[in-house]
């Protein structure tokens, strides 16, 4: 158990001197592998491997190659020497003989160190131990590394080491890669998806003028040349709805998103999400839309509509769909069509143990027994639609049930993964509800800058079409179809508080 024991300081600090001495002497020499400012690399192990998949023990292939990476692995022994050497697509092993290399030039590898970045020109063979490896004829030094790696850097201890120095834990745990990759590939396939259905991708600004009535708390800067100060932005939405009003018809934003709220596993102050926005549709052809594009990407990136999310058989194949009032009534047996006034709403709440809303009235009150009862229950993937209309400022009323919104989110391991609407165009309705949306708030917080925005007002005078719109956030999405517990897992920078 000796070798897992964390390196002390002095330990490390004692290393990287012998290491910035080691440089001392090849500058000395003439040899300053910064000096260096590139290398032809033509093959990578990955695909020499299954190129010679099939090659036996002990045989040549005649095939020469130049490789590039970092040394994570020496064994010398005598007059030959074994390492191995990573690259973008894996491990391979390199086999040092000093008859092949020169003198000199083995006397400079057996002076390398673990996390030296090489390039290495030779040939292909399978060695005696079945193992597919390059037989070096020349070796660069490209980079010298002046810390050594940590022996362990991974398990619960380390964590908080690992998203701060994600360069380091992306050396030392290959796997981490994997994560990133996939994430790549879900971003690649929405888009492949929505640009396929004739959505167009766009950018909004990320700076905008002034903080919206929203619930989500913004960041503030200055901008010095204007003399103001700017709000990142919390939502893409309403700049995207804009573009509707405008004639662009299908658009999409993978945007970046800034709130300074909380942090926990499922929150991260800056994230991404997608919002999209179809004319001519409502919340059902955003539902229809979510279900089809997540069964796309489960087969894609997980090759199953079966996925297996932090020890939960999730099946990606089968969504149900319930309104919130038959959701809340199945948990709970509580039924909203049996209160008559919010006083109703109020003695249910207190009844059943419920938290009473700032604003306690009979649909803010079915949403917190929807929270209280409903969201732990819903493992499988579930939309949940028809929201109260108190808390949907931006959807559209239900035809003949003005209480209510053509709203929905969908859940997945009792998480909120997405939100749609059947968005309110009625330029009225909505300067109404941005007003009383901001005189709430300002009730509550009596210094909070919130305002109108009543040039989105302005643009829906101007007439936005039937729409239908969604919003997800892409980094849950990812922690799904990576089975990764925190956000944290699936960003390559997370938000840190700094160690001094």
């Amino acid at each position: 158990m000796e070798q897992n024991k964390p390196q002390t300081e002095q330990e490390i600090s004692q290393q990287a001197a012998v290491r910035r001495q080691k440089l001392a002497d090849l500058c000395e020499a003439g040899h300053n592998p910064f000096e260096i400012t590139k290398y032809a690399q033509d093959a990578y192990s990955a695909d020499l491997k299954q190129e010679f998949a099939d090659l036996p023990a002990e045989a040549e292939t005649g095939k020469i190659v130049s490789l590039a990476g970092r040394m994570m692995s020496k064994r010398v022994m005598g007059k030959a020497s074994f390492a191995h050497l990573r690259d973008q697509k894996g491990d391979i092993q390199i086999f040092v003989k000093r008859d092949l290399l020169g003198d000199e030039a083995y006397a400079a590898f057996k002076k390398l160190d673990i996390g030296d970045i090489i390039g290495v020109k030779g040939e292909v063979f399978r060695t005696k131990m079945g193992e597919i490896s390059v037989r070096i004829s020349e070796l660069t030094l490209l980079s010298k590394s002046l810390l050594p790696l940590p022996e362990k850097f991974h398990g619960l201890t380390d964590r908080e080491a690992r998203y701060r120095q994600r360069y380091v834990d992306l050396i030392v745990n290959p796997e981490v890669k994997d994560t990133f990759v996939k994430r790549s590939l879900i971003l690649k396939e929405i888009r492949a998806y929505l640009d396929e259905k004739g959505f167009l991708e766009v950018d909004t600004p990320i700076l905008t003028p002034f903080e919206i009535g929203a619930s989500a708390r913004p960041f503030y800067t200055h901008h010095n040349t204007l003399n103001m100060d700017m709000v990142l932005r919390i939502e893409t939405e309403l700049y995207l709805k804009r573009l509707i009003v405008g004639g662009m018809d299908r658009v999409y934003e993978v945007g970046r998103i800034f709130r300074n709220e909380g942090m926990d596993p499922k929150h991260n102050p800056e994230f991404t999400t997608i919002e999209l926005y179809q004319a001519f549709t409502d919340f059902h052809g955003m539902m229809d839309l979510v279900e089809e594009m997540y069964k796309r990407l489960a087969l894609k990136v997980c090759s199953s509509l079966e996925i297996t999310y932090q020890g939960k058989q999730i099946d990606m194949g089968h969504w149900e769909r319930l309104t919130m009032v038959e959701a809340v009534k199945k948990y709970s047996g509580v039924d909203f069509n049996d209160w008559k006034t919010d006083e109703d709403a109020i003695a249910a709440a207190k009844e059943h143990h419920v938290e009473l809303p700032e604003v306690p009235t009979k649909g803010a009150i079915l949403a917190e027994f929807f929270d209280a009862f409903v969201e732990d229950k819903l493992i499988q993937p579930t939309f949940i639609y028809d929201y109260p209309v108190e808390i949907s400022p931006l959807a559209k009323r239900k035809p003949g049930d003005p209480a209510f919104t053509e709203r929905f989110e969908y859940f997945i391991d009792c998480t909120e993964y997405g939100n749609a609407f059947s968005e309110l165009n009625d330029p009225i309705d909505q300067k109404a509800r941005f007003e009383r949306q901001v005189a709430e708030r300002k009730a509550i917080e009596p210094d909070c800058k919130a305002q109108v925005d009543y040039d989105y007002v302005t643009a829906l005078e101007y007439g936005l079409p039937p729409t239908g719109g969604l919003g997800f956030g892409v980094d849950r999405l990812v922690m799904l179809l990576t089975d990764s517990a925190s956000i944290r897992d699936v960003l390559l920078f997370p938000t840190m508080k700094p160690i001094d």
